[in-house]
């Protein structure tokens, strides 16, 4: 059998030697005589795994001791409730930028506990751009301000860090985090669902500017209060314990590629190959404005959509594995994170080549 790429948008694929390493762990972590999912969450080998797994991010990401890293259960969609009840505070409003369904998801949450301003969307687009930002309708009083810099299901992706002034700037980082260098400092929160290009799912990092905890409405749940999680170490509770030693082996592995550096300088190969090859052939086609397109999902259509699921069945015929889009959009979609090799995009393009020639 020919190898296999996982083209899922999450959960996605995992660092083979990641996954071969918990596989030889999986009994017996290091002469415990037990799995890391036996262990107690107060032990100290937990302790120790959890503690590497932070450093190592904290290293990765350059992150300084001006942030509090806290692993949370939950996926990104949690956060868009936990964020609004942490940082409103006394403000009445936050601003937010709509660029997708992400970003939708978002504002709905959010209208629950304040007044939410949209201050620019895409929509009438199809969400096939990012507005400018010189267009936007910032409030100087707003809580804060959220954007999605990554829209995983319709392919568009930030190429700037918004300019927030004075106002703390809130980013659900779940399909970019560790993709590329990031500078940290202009956030004042970030979020990220673990299942793209961090780990399993069932973990969402949150990396928050330590001025920011504190504030939690009185009404906010204690497990949803930022300073009680930071207070206990992300573990006030038991926390996905299991998920957070992955985590901490694909950081460990992060590292022996090179880094965020060398895993942007791949992704960015990657990403132009599949673009290049796509806007080349007239068999396919992407609609995402080439500026704005994302690094690491690719939305493509085939010329004639009854041809889909022939597209589909040939693709699992040769391993090339969860190509169907997202089902508000249709078509295809290739996740190419961090853990996908070239070689897999380049057996997706001689795929698609072949394929194009047969049916074009």
């Amino acid at each position: 059998m020919s190898r296999a790429f996982n083209f899922c948008a999450g959960p996605a694929t995992l660092p083979e030697a990641v996954l071969k390493q918990a596989q030889s762990e999986m009994l017996d972590w290091r002469g415990t005589g037990m799995s890391v999912m036996e262990m107690s969450h107060r032990s100290d080998e937990f302790v120790a795994i959890a503690e590497a797994a932070e450093k190592d991010l904290r290293e990765l990401a350059g992150i300084s001791d001006d942030y509090a890293v806290l692993f949370m259960q939950g996926g990104a969609s949690s956060q868009f409730s936990t964020i609004p009840l942490n940082l409103l505070g006394d403000k009445t409003s936050a601003d937010y930028v709509n660029t997708g369904i992400w970003s939708k998801k978002a504002i709905a949450e959010a209208k629950r506990y304040g007044n939410v301003n949209v201050v620019a969307s895409s929509e009438d687009s199809g969400f096939t751009t990012i507005p400018d930002q010189s267009g936007w309708n910032t409030s100087a009083d707003a809580a804060y301000l959220h954007y999605t810099p990554n829209e995983t299901i319709g392919g568009l992706e930030y190429d700037f860090i918004p300019d927030s002034g004075d106002v703390p700037l809130v980013a659900d980082m779940s399909s970019t985090m560790l993709s590329r260098p990031l500078d940290i400092s202009k956030f004042g929160l970030i979020y990220a669902g673990a299942q793209k290009n961090i780990g399993p799912s069932g973990l969402v990092v949150v990396i928050i500017r330590k001025d920011l905890l504190g504030k939690a409405r009185k009404e906010t749940p204690t497990m949803m209060n930022y300073q009680v999680i930071a207070d206990n170490g992300s573990m006030y509770n038991t926390p996905a314990t299991y998920s957070w030693y992955l985590s901490g082996l694909v950081f460990k592995w992060l590292k022996e590629q090179g880094g965020v550096q060398a895993m942007g300088e791949m992704n960015a190969r990657k990403a132009k190959k599949l673009y290049g090859f796509i806007d080349a052939n007239d068999f396919y086609a992407n609609p995402i404005e080439p500026r704005f397109r994302s690094w690491m999902n690719v939305p493509f259509t085939l010329a004639d959509d009854a041809l889909n699921g022939e597209f589909l069945k040939g693709a699992e015929a040769r391993h090339l594995l969860n190509l169907q889009g997202h089902r508000s959009v249709g078509g295809m979609r290739a996740s190419i994170y961090n853990a996908m090799p070239e070689e897999g995009v380049d057996a997706l393009i001689d795929y698609m080549a072949e394929f194009a020639k047969e049916r074009g």
